[in-house]
């Protein structure tokens, strides 16, 4: 998660959604591969992908590995490759970066979007330590392509584009192109679902923001329904006291064009940008819920006519 150097803080307390009940799961009780989820979070936050920087070979590794995973999962690259390349400028260094986008054709309405995205980038090394980053956001792709499993056995009505962007951590610049440079209309984007760091916390609560911009989404997440029980909790989206998400990750360049968004993540931890965040200091009971919980709000999404 990108955090800006000033956090604009507004005046309010969170609002806490329980979420239980109705099973989405289909017969054999999986709504995807839980242990390949897991998998992919120890990959990709193993030291061999080197804490992922934005043009480094560690970020190289995992663009291809996404890549490989898209392909596995029949996911279709969104024109004619997976890759949207950029570069841009921080400091006096050039960054090199490239979101990878993958589609899903909807079967009722192909040509309205529902944009589900998560960067891949983290840290890098510094010090010699690596930032290995495994909630933030190794757990965020994890999701997507747990998402896209479950979309190839359940195809929604709506297109959808599983977007890992690049240099989430270097300001949001790969959001920020894709945004400016988008491969459909900005028009034709029902909603951005964004995924920044699900896979832990102590409270068994998961945030989410957003909803309080758009009625029908606000409606939907009072309704959300999870498989088991875990805290569904509205709030740090400017209303209440405590930091303000709006403009913490990818989402925000949606909200800016005014495409409605959800933002799923959770407090920050002891791990937060620090070379601690591994696989060994995620809570996978957590993480496999909030994942379920995710795709029964994108149900819910796909099936809405707003």
């Amino acid at each position: 998660m990108y955090k800006p150097i000033i956090v604009i803080l507004v005046a309010c307390l969170c609002s806490v959604v329980d979420v239980f009940g109705q099973n989405i799961s289909k017969d054999n009780g999986l709504l995807f591969n839980e242990a390949l989820l897991l998998q992919h979070v120890k990959t990709l936050s193993s030291d061999a992908f080197e804490g992922r920087r934005t043009g480094t070979k560690g970020a190289m590794k995992t663009k291809e590995y996404i890549i490989n995973q898209f392909h596995t999962l029949k996911v279709l690259p969104i024109k004619e490759t997976y890759e949207q390349p950029f570069s841009f400028v921080k400091g006096k260094k050039v960054f090199d970066g490239v979101n990878i986008l993958g589609k899903i054709k909807g079967s009722v309405f192909p040509d309205k979007y529902i944009v589900i995205s998560a960067h891949y980038d983290h840290e890098g090394i510094k010090r010699g330590n690596i930032y290995n980053g495994a909630d933030d956001n190794a757990s965020g792709v994890g999701a997507l392509f747990s998402i896209a499993e479950y979309l190839k056995n359940n195809p929604p009505k709506h297109s959808i584009i599983l977007a890992a962007f690049d240099a989430e951590e270097l300001e949001l610049q790969g959001s920020k192109h894709f945004v400016h440079h988008p491969f459909v209309p900005l028009n034709k984007i029902k909603v951005n679902i964004n995924m920044d760091m699900i896979s832990r916390s102590d409270n068994k609560e998961l945030f989410v923001v957003g909803s309080r911009y758009n009625k029908s989404l606000e409606h939907i997440i009072r309704n959300a329904v999870s498989v088991n029980k875990i805290k569904l909790s509205v709030g740090y989206d400017g209303t209440k006291r405590g930091e303000n998400w709006i403009y913490s990750s990818d989402h925000a360049w949606f909200h800016r064009k005014g495409i409605p968004f959800l933002y799923f993540g959770v407090v920050d931890h002891e791990d937060y940008h620090e070379p601690t965040d591994d696989y060994e200091n995620i809570q996978p009971a957590f993480y496999i819920e909030a994942v379920k919980v995710i795709i029964s709000v994108l149900d819910k999404v796909d099936r809405s006519t707003f």
